[in-house]
């Protein structure tokens, strides 16, 4: 599997007028990344529903709009843990991004900079935690697969904190990775010599998820050993909010792993208004899946 070049520079003008919309986007990618690395970026689980609900679950949600009101100054800012961010907007962690553009890892952290948006990076990434710190200008959040290891899981936490990330996302909802039929049948994995620095034993479709079953146990334990906001990624159930709040996360994020982990459970969407209610906002609570406009973050 080869790894794309980089598209020829365009202006900042014809970029603004080429590219409009998230989906603007999407046919001049599938010309360019390599088929396999294709249809493991965009496969979900089993028969992909939940990955189709995720975005088509927002539109069922209609919107009220009143008029007459005073809407000269509108401010979208607001403060999470100890950032003040331009939007209530972050870029969510996604794996082996150099399969996709020479740069990786490293570009996202540079365009989420641009806009101000933390970039949560993944334990799979194929760039360090380092490298995407060097270049990064907004905040870094990491994501984290425990492993049974608990040495070298402590070990990855710290290298997170010792590169400045201000939160760490435990994702709770992946005991084995899911049944990604596309991912399978195109036998997607690394290219030779790519690797995943933070997690150098694993490569291809073997797991770089939790290896483990985790339990409540070590999340109180993960709680335990880093002074930064802990948050659990992959919460769909109320009981499990109140559990994760109880054990002291300072904030849970309500997510179905983009539908690529087991398919036909809720839409991230129409599971987040339960989640909220229960932690009644003792914790902030975060929505991931599915968001392709605005009008979606609003809705959230």
């Amino acid at each position: 599997m080869s790894v794309p070049s980089p598209a020829p520079e365009l202006s900042e003008a014809e970029l603004r007028e080429r590219f409009l919309t998230l989906a603007d986007f999407e046919r001049p990618a599938r010309e360019r990344v390599e088929p396999t690395a294709w249809e493991y970026l965009m496969g979900g689980a089993g028969d992909e529903i939940t990955a189709r609900e995720n975005v088509t679950a927002f539109d069922a949600i209609r919107f009220r709009p009143r008029v007459l009101r005073d809407v000269s100054r509108v401010d979208t800012r607001l403060r999470l843990f100890e950032d003040e961010l331009p939007a209530p907007i972050l870029l969510a962690p996604a794996a082996y991004q150099c399969t996709v553009h020479r740069d990786g890892e490293l570009a996202s952290a540079q365009g989420a900079g641009r806009m101000g948006a933390p970039f949560v990076v993944s334990t799979a990434s194929t760039s360090s935690i380092e490298e995407v710190a060097a270049v990064a200008s907004a905040p870094l959040w990491f994501q984290m697969y425990v492993q049974s290891d608990r040495a070298w899981t402590e070990d990855l936490v710290r290298r997170a904190e010792a590169a400045g990330c201000r939160a760490i996302c435990v994702t709770v909802d992946t005991p084995v990775t899911g049944t990604r039929v596309r991912q399978r049948r195109a036998r997607f994995e690394l290219p030779p010599g790519m690797t995943t620095p933070h997690v150098q034993e694993v490569r291809g479709i073997t797991s770089t998820a939790a290896r483990f079953a985790l339990t409540w146990r070590d999340i109180a334990w993960l709680r335990s050993i880093t002074t930064v906001p802990l948050l659990l990624k992959g919460i769909l159930d109320p009981d499990d909010a109140e559990q994760a709040v109880a054990l002291g996360a300072n904030g849970v994020i309500v997510s179905n792993h983009g539908g690529r982990n087991l398919d036909t459970v809720p839409a991230t969407i129409v599971a987040l208004p339960a989640v909220d209610d229960r932690v009644a906002g003792r914790v902030p609570v975060l929505d991931d899946g599915g968001v392709r406009r605005g009008s979606a973050v609003l809705k959230c």
